[in-house]
């Protein structure tokens, strides 16, 4: 799909290539070329039987069936497209158990134990990936090195989290020097995290699995079979690591969780080579700030963060690349790329039972931005669950657990979802067909049917339903990236009505044409 940026005030096209990450770049890409050397895999022709089929070709699902044979567990992976091309390609890759300044509030709201859990948890996983790189030879880029949580004007918030992760046993360090290109008022260290090339190690451990790409399934029955386009799996037990849970009851995940999307940059030139070199990755603790990695000749910039379908800031990559002007005067970006993740109320990742009403299928959804490391934790919980091993990690991530820090944020989702029905049905709209300018998107009334339209630098137009497949909330128009979002629970579909990603399960434009009929 195509980028639109602006530049000095008129619009440029971008090509595909560019606007993928540069994880896919560098793996699959040679001088715009596809990789001819990655392996494909088949998709599912046939009717199979199994212990357990993952739904979900990315880092949990894969690591989920790898750690299933280490224990002589037979699963198989069923993917809708290819391994990792769904959220694992746009990931910045940081492996680290400091996301953010959680463990003061875990603590507030949790309580010491189910804290002391999640942290240990995720320093196992850190331990996990080395321990499978090394027993591998997995050439992915792999380094150690320390994690930063930085503040520009509050020291107090840094220094709560230092004494709560040090009570905890982290390697935490409060420390103001770092080697970002503007000072700091003060930051938290973690030594000994790591950072990695995404794809180059899912490559590696997919090999060791069964997979079947573009195979994407379309029901799962009662009895534990699951129909896809070609063919169907028999399990004992079924594991959803699909982003989002696509099966809303039982469940009831889109009631908890909502999606926000993420803007990254590489960049290269004289500057990064002299003045960038950080000695390790680095992230503001505030929500609108920016976050900073190195891999090889490059500098990853991320930030402009924001609700799925609420765009704001309006022009991530516009944001992303004025930041890089003030700090990088000579450079230039190389790669552009934007991501999406599911956040939980509490901050804390659903991992275990789908739903007690269903014993036999387990999930792995909501990593609120920290998908690299919470996907390894998501794979040693539902690997020992399934294979009855004892797991002292499996409380505080429980998908049924009783939130006390989360009801603020409930609440606010719940209102943007009735208010996003509430418009859906309402026939009022502010444009007009004739004045929709090239490069940008309306809604308007056709045929007596709420419509959205884009229309492209040619003058051709293309209409879809603003009406979201998966549960009717009214889509919006995200002009950083030509796509319709839905501020409900974040399905996205590009300008031609073709879904992106889910949980809706089919193209709007699908819904538009029967709705027609």
């Amino acid at each position: 799909m195509a980028i639109i940026w602006k530049e000095n005030g008129k619009f440029e096209s971008i090509g595909k290539e560019r606007g993928e990450s540069l994880w896919i770049q560098e793996q699959y890409r040679f001088d715009g070329q596809e990789n001819k050397d990655r392996e494909s895999r088949p998709p599912l022709q046939q009717d199979i039987t199994t212990d357990v089929a993952i739904i979900g070709g990315g880092m949990a699902g894969i690591l989920t069936a790898y750690l299933l044979k280490q224990y002589g567990i037979p699963s198989v992976v069923l993917e809708c497209n290819e391994v990792g091309h769904g959220i694992t390609k746009n990931t910045t890759a940081k492996i680290t158990s400091q996301h953010n300044l959680i463990y003061s509030k875990l603590i507030m709201y949790k309580g010491e134990e189910l804290a002391r859990e999640y942290a240990e948890a995720n320093q196992k996983a850190l331990h996990k990936y080395e321990e499978i790189i090394n027993s591998l030879n997995i050439d992915c880029d792999y380094q150690v090195l320390p994690n930063y949580i930085y503040t520009l004007d509050n020291d107090q918030k840094i220094k709560q989290e230092v004494d709560a992760a040090r009570k905890l046993g982290l390697p935490a360090v409060m420390t103001r020097e770092t080697t970002l290109p503007f000072n700091v008022k003060a930051a938290i260290r973690f030594d000994r995290q790591a950072q990695f090339h995404p794809l180059k190690f899912l490559d590696a451990i997919s090999r060791e699995v069964i997979v079947y790409e573009h195979s994407r399934v379309k029901e799962i029955l009662s009895n534990g079979r699951i129909i896809t386009d070609n063919g169907s799996v028999r399990a004992k037990a079924i594991v959803i690591t699909t982003h989002y849970p696509f099966i809303n009851v039982p469940g009831y995940y889109f009631l908890r969780m909502h999606q926000e999307r993420q803007y990254v940059i590489a960049l290269e030139g004289d500057d990064i080579i002299k003045k960038a070199r950080l000695d390790g990755m680095y992230l503001d603790a505030d929500n609108d700030g920016y976050s900073f990695r190195n891999y090889k000749e490059y500098l990853l910039i991320g930030g402009a963060s924001h609700r799925t379908g609420k765009n704001n800031p309006p022009d991530g990559y516009a944001m992303l690349k004025e930041a890089a002007r003030v700090w990088y005067p000579n450079s230039h970006i190389k790669y552009f790329w934007s991501n999406q993740d599911c956040m939980t109320p509490d901050g804390v990742p659903y991992i275990g039972r789908y739903s007690v009403n269903i014993p036999n299928m387990y999930v792995a959804t909501g990593f609120n931005k920290w998908g690299m490391t919470t996907s390894m934790v998501a794979a040693m919980i539902i690997s020992d669950m399934i294979t009855r091993r004892k797991n002292n990690f499996h409380k505080v991530f429980n998908p049924r657990r009783l939130m006390l820090s989360g009801t603020g944020v409930f609440l606010k989702d719940a209102g943007i979802i009735a208010k996003s029905l509430i418009s859906e049905h309402l026939s009022i709209v502010r444009n007009r067909l004739q004045d929709i300018e090239p490069g940008k998107a309306g809604v308007i009334m056709k045929d007596g049917q709420k419509m959205g339209v884009y229309r492209d630098f040619d003058d051709r137009y293309y209409f879809i339903s603003t009406k979201c497949p998966h549960l009717g909330c009214s889509l919006e128009w995200n002009q950083n990236e030509l796509t319709w979002d839905c501020p409900c629970h974040g399905s996205r579909f590009d300008y031609k009505g073709n879904l992106i990603t889910n949980p809706a399960m089919r193209d709007v434009f699908d819904a538009c044409q029967r709705k027609r009929k």
